[in-house]
């Protein structure tokens, strides 16, 4: 089961990804194309073209977890904010994006938010 959290980081590879990578070499890609370190407990999320399939990959101390899903029906929905490369997220944003919600549509109402 997938439990996200808002303690720790989510980054989005903008760039479409072959969904036939594995561990290895989605970590070679966070490790090449974004310059981050695979093993720092981020969570690191991929998707195909068509955007019907996303791959979630999480190192979690003793080895790395490969989270995938394809819809059967429909596309999942990128945030504004991604850049050709990558894009940092809220664990809120990646549970609506896999709930397919529509970002853009989402009202979200002021609240303090420690600096």
């Amino acid at each position: 089961m997938l439990h996200l959290s808002a303690a720790c980081q989510y980054y989005l590879y903008a760039k479409y990804t072959d969904m036939r990578k594995g561990f290895d070499s989605l970590s070679g890609l966070v490790t090449q194309h974004l310059q981050m370190d695979a093993f720092n407990g981020s969570v690191y999320i991929f998707m195909n073209r068509r955007r019907n399939q996303v791959k979630l990959l999480l190192w979690e101390g003793d080895g790395f977890s490969l989270y995938y899903k394809r819809l059967e029906l429909g596309n999942y929905e990128l945030p504004a904010a991604a850049d050709d490369t990558s894009c940092c997220i809220t664990a809120q944003q990646l549970q609506f994006i896999l709930q397919g919600i529509q970002l853009k549509s989402v009202k979200m109402k002021k609240r303090y938010q420690r600096m």
